[in-house]
């Protein structure tokens, strides 16, 4: 219960006290189950170590990649909620900056009533930067047509919060140093799942009443603490699907991702 008010507060989303009974948002899954390994176990970005998952030889950076998942029933607080954790693939590949080896990881998470959620989240492992700051792909225009928008300030307090709400001690999202000297960036990085948190409330914002059946997400550029960004989207003529994006404020795609309903 507390979990979904300190996530309420995170999004800034004035809502009631959460009660026992309630409905978790679609997506909310996230914020349960967080790997809890000792301090003095954690890898030097501040994550778990990647062979504790499964990945063999793995390498020292860590990206969020794209996201799918699918929902069946509500949970709701105060439910039994059993997670089973699988590795679905891991494909390494060679790219333009060396080495890298995406996993795929496979969340069931059931209730009393039977699976709930399904999600297969892939992340990509990279070597360290040898060229200095990273360089980020040639962006993709932003697209016409957007029905729905709203602009979110992604400031240092927000992403500590959210960290602390998801009990993710990646450095990237909190240690301005580290993210910028270590690992090339010009400043602390959006989580993925936070850019993909808010294009699922841009899709559940302007859908009330419908239910939602399942949740695509795909990486596409990193965006940074203290420049604000743009969420849009718009429904899919003659479907119960919308489409939405976060948009750069260089007026790129950073994420695309899709929402259908019931």
């Amino acid at each position: 219960m507390s979990q979904v008010q300190r996530m309420n507060a995170t999004l800034d989303r004035d809502e009631p006290a959460p009660r026992i009974g309630d409905p978790v948002p679609p997506g909310w899954h996230l914020i349960f189950f967080p790997r809890i390994p000792p301090t003095q176990s954690l890898s030097r970005d501040g994550t778990e170590p990647a062979s504790e998952n499964g990945m063999p030889d793995p390498l020292p950076v860590r990206m969020f990649a794209k996201n799918k998942c699918k929902f069946s029933l509500p949970l709701r607080i105060g439910d039994q909620v059993r997670r089973i954790t699988e590795i679905a693939s891991i494909d390494a590949k060679e790219g333009r900056s060396g080495k890298l080896v995406f996993v795929t990881y496979r969340y069931t998470i059931s209730t009393q009533s039977g699976v709930a959620t399904e999600d297969e989240r892939e992340l990509v492992f990279l070597e360290e930067s040898k060229a200095g700051p990273r360089k980020p792909p040639p962006g993709q225009p932003a697209p016409a047509g957007a029905v729905w928008e709203m602009t979110v300030n992604p400031t240092n307090t927000m992403l500590f919060r959210f960290s602390a709400v998801t009990f993710n001690p990646h450095r990237i999202h909190y240690d301005h140093p580290y993210a910028t000297e270590a690992e090339g960036y010009p400043g602390l990085v959006v989580h993925g799942p936070l850019t993909a948190t808010w294009l699922l409330e841009l899709a559940r914002n302007n859908n009330p009443g419908a239910t939602m059946t399942g949740f695509e997400v795909r990486a596409k550029a990193p965006l940074f603490a203290g420049r604000p960004f743009r969420i849009i989207g718009r429904p899919r003529s003659g479907q119960r699907v919308c489409d939405l994006w976060a948009i750069t404020p260089e007026n790129t795609v950073a994420m695309e991702a899709s929402a259908s309903f019931a």
